[in-house]
């Protein structure tokens, strides 16, 4: 059996297989596994032979728990010393200014010095056969039975977005699966260190009065160590025309990080830096929390990930690749 994309939604489902004796290759284009639970080691301040590397989250800020499955996972994480309760207030940012938001979920983030975010999908990883800067270009059918770039698999599973799962596949079976056609928001992540704070408090800020960014987080605050990193991710329209020169986005965010969160002009940044994620977010959802086809015609071809389901978030992530993998099981028998 086959999962192709090692973010958490697929290490979900090959971890469950996986641990019901199943083989399984997990596939992933990119150098490490995470998805969108991306992170940056930086190192803030001086650098010494005693200096501990600073995990910025680039992708997900942090993680909210729901369900009772994606609990037991989370209080896996806390035992190991891993992930810790965050917050559960957030800041917002409109015309009227910079106020504490409302009571809501309690945020999880990490336990300094372990990883980040990847760092629990690298976790929920150990002991799978998971090959890194694997690039599939096709999932095809034949006589009933899935092929991956030609080679046969008892089964599918393409735990990623729709745009990217529709490029791999036969538009007829795009369609059945319920991923043809479907939209993404790009967006550009910023982070940046300074030597001191120059910001008023918070954890994490929903900017509703910007044009340029939607997000920021406190990333020494998210991690607990203390860090002065911000990170600052971009709106759709703001992104959008600077995909192919992510680079041209560092000037116009720091200066609009100035504008939001000082008196109009940002201190000299220590550094800067930006990544581009084409695919960050769906535009829409799906009712279902993934989508299995087959046995027989068509073949055994899945899709699941954070656009499975109600709303996009980590747990959404983490549900749609363990019950993928439960259908799977059922239909293997």
């Amino acid at each position: 059996m086959v999962v192709v994309g090692a973010g958490i939604a697929g290490v979900a489902c090959a971890r469950r297989l996986h641990d019901a004796g199943v083989r399984v290759r997990l596939y992933e284009r990119g150098r490490r596994i995470g998805g969108r639970m991306a992170v940056k080691t930086e190192y803030v301040g001086p650098v010494s032979s005693l200096s501990v590397g600073h995990s910025v989250d680039i992708g997900a800020p942090y993680f909210t728990v729901r369900e009772a499955l994606f609990a037991h996972v989370v209080g896996a994480w806390r035992e190991a010393g891993l992930a810790q309760p965050w917050t559960d207030h957030f800041s917002v940012l409109d015309d009227e200014g910079l106020r504490p938001g409302k009571p809501g979920p309690q945020r999880w983030s990490t336990v300094p010095g372990t990883g980040g975010l990847r760092g629990l999908v690298e976790n929920l990883a150990q002991g799978l056969r998971v090959e890194t800067a694997h690039l599939v270009e096709s999932v095809t059918v034949e006589h009933g039975r899935p092929l991956v770039d030609g080679e046969p698999a008892a089964a599918v599973v393409m735990a990623m977005p729709d745009p990217q799962a529709e490029r791999l596949l036969p538009p007829g079976t795009a369609a059945e699966l319920g991923v043809a056609g479907s939209g993404q928001h790009p967006v550009l992540t910023l982070w940046a260190a300074w030597n001191a704070r120059w910001w008023p408090e918070f954890d994490g800020v929903f900017v509703n009065n910007s044009d340029t960014i939607t997000w920021i987080t406190d990333s020494g605050r998210s991690h607990a160590d203390g860090v002065p990193v911000l990170v600052a991710h971009s709106t759709d329209a703001f992104a959008r025309p600077r995909l192919r020169e992510a680079s041209s986005g560092i000037e116009p965010m720091l200066a609009e990080l100035g504008r939001l969160l000082g008196s109009g002009t940002v201190p000299q940044a220590e550094w800067a830096r930006i990544h581009r994620w084409s695919f960050a977010a769906p535009m829409r959802t799906h009712l279902e929390p993934f989508r299995l086809l087959g046995p027989g015609e068509p073949a055994l071809i899945g899709v699941c990930g954070d656009a499975w389901g109600p709303r996009s978030r980590v747990e959404q992530a983490w549900m749609s690749g363990n019950g993928m993998a439960e259908q799977l099981l059922k239909q293997l028998g």
